[in-house]
């Protein structure tokens, strides 16, 4: 199995070569053996491709949610697999702010869907918004449900998305983790206790955290939850999920924005949720604004 793919390798060689362990689980490598990552596209523009490469080896990863004051925004999809060599690709920007799915990433014939806006699901293996289901990836692994009121989103290739919480002091639900993790859900109530917004859940890409809310004038804090954690796929390193912001008598405490696969997510700040990271991240919630997800990305090696 120490073979690289060389200029003028026929598809059956390439078939051949594929080895089974590429279809793996969360914080698992999905780089193929053998082969160099040669280019990383942050844009859908031209792609040059030496002469004589017939077939590469892509990693897609869609758009990153962007999120609104509801609760924290999903993962973009990841998508792998072999395709024939192409000169053009999309590359599907991230959500914007409020209830913006991500876009989704292609090239040849692998694509990834983009992660699930405030409320929403996801699409083609991206992780749902709080309150929102994931969906099922290119190879067919399934998504995850969302959870129930304040109950974390269920586990899956784009993982559920945490459910909302309107009881004083519960705290909303965390992400499901996955390929692609799940947007953590908002807790918003009236007390005297202390709401928490939901953690964005892990995996490949992060899913952004929700915000945690009460009346004016309350005199309790409240706080926002942090953006879950990514996994680079170039470097193998963690990327991190942004942290949330606290605040007190009563005002909005808002959510970090989830990592990307190239980049940590955004930290928030103030009623301001945090971007998601570069590569899929999910934005997170925000009092007065959210952020915007992370940019796709696509890794090409041969």
């Amino acid at each position: 199995m120490n073979k690289h793919l060389k200029q003028g390798e026929v598809s059956s060689q390439v078939s051949s070569w594929f080895p089974s362990s590429n279809f793996v689980t969360t914080g698992s490598s999905i780089t193929p053996y053998g082969l160099q990552l040669r280019q990383t596209l942050l844009s859908t523009a031209t792609v040059v491709i030496p002469s004589g490469i017939k077939w590469v080896y892509a990693i897609c990863v869609g758009g990153g949610g962007g999120s609104g004051t509801s609760s924290g925004a999903g993962a973009g999809g990841i998508a792998w697999g072999w395709t024939p060599a192409v000169s053009s690709c999309v590359v599907g920007a991230g959500g914007a702010i409020g209830t913006n799915s991500g876009n989704y990433t292609r090239y040849g014939n692998i694509i990834a869907g983009g992660g699930g806006a405030q409320n929403t699901s996801g699409f083609l293996g991206g992780a749902g918004g709080g309150a929102g289901a994931g969906s099922t990836n290119y190879w067919g692994i399934p998504g995850g449900a969302a959870g129930g009121a304040g109950v974390k989103g269920n586990n899956g290739s784009g993982a559920g998305g945490g459910g909302a919480s309107t009881t004083n002091g519960v705290a909303g639900g965390a992400g499901g983790d996955g390929i692609s993790g799940g947007g953590g859900g908002n807790s918003i109530s009236v007390g005297a206790l202390t709401n928490i917004g939901g953690v964005g859940g892990s995996g490949l890409a992060g899913g952004g955290g929700g915000r945690g809310s009460s009346s004016t004038g309350v005199t309790n804090s409240n706080i926002g939850g942090a953006g879950g954690n990514g996994f680079n796929i170039a470097t193998g390193a963690i990327t991190t999920g942004g942290l949330p912001s606290t605040a007190a008598s009563g005002g909005t405490g808002s959510g970090g924005g989830g990592a990307g696969t190239a980049g940590n997510g955004g930290n928030a700040s103030g009623t301001t949720g945090g971007a998601g990271g570069l590569g899929g991240g999910g934005a997170g919630s925000g009092g007065t604004l959210g952020g915007s997800g992370g940019n796709g990305i696509i890794y090409l090696y041969y």
